[in-house]
């Protein structure tokens, strides 16, 4: 019973590992803004599936890009420049970062005329579900705004707030806080 009982801890601390360092790889393919709570996401061991399976993807398809030859996939590529942007509380204001990484997605787009996104709204846990709602709105509408006034075709995009439903680290702090309040561009 004790060895089974140790197989399961070790079990459990091997998957933990894992996961820590999937966020860690997120952290530095995003926005540069992300990068002072990569540590502490990294200490919290805790990441969303959505952050795991793209840092996961994108790694692999790094290292076939420089073993094999072969091109990135567009998901890939849009994870390397930069596929979310960061607010402030209470704000779907964008920053010189947020438009840094949105002037380049949309340089992609424009490259890649056939490929469509959406861009996800999120907030903080912070607020009622019907105001996060609306802010995560907002937040994703700026984004695509910034994209229109760059030449994206708006047809190409769409928007969808997910307010506090999806955070991308869990906690009650002004780091966790920071991370979920976002707006994510995801290839279709």
């Amino acid at each position: 019973m004790l060895q089974r009982l140790i197989a399961l801890f070790a079990v459990a601390f091997f998957v933990a590992a894992c996961e820590t360092a999937s966020q860690t790889s997120t952290d530095s393919a995003g926005d540069t803004t992300a990068s002072s709570t990569s540590s502490t996401a990294s200490a919290s061991g805790s990441s969303s599936t959505a952050s795991t399976a793209s840092s996961g993807s994108a790694s692999s398809g790094s290292a076939a890009g420089s073993a094999g030859g072969s091109t990135t996939s567009p998901a890939d590529t849009l994870a390397t420049i930069g596929n979310t942007v960061y607010f402030s509380y209470d704000s779907a204001a964008l920053d010189g970062n947020s438009k840094g990484s949105l002037f380049r997605q949309a340089a992609f787009l424009n490259a890649n005329p056939t490929l469509t996104v959406t861009i996800e709204g999120h907030c903080d846990e912070r607020g009622t579900r019907e105001y996060n709602l609306a802010l995560g709105e907002r937040r994703a509408a700026a984004a695509r705004d910034y994209l229109l006034a760059q030449g994206v075709d708006p047809a190409r995009i769409k928007v969808i707030s997910y307010g506090k439903e999806r955070p991308a680290m869990a906690g009650s702090n002004e780091e966790s806080w920071a991370k979920n309040r976002r707006a994510a561009t995801v290839l279709n």
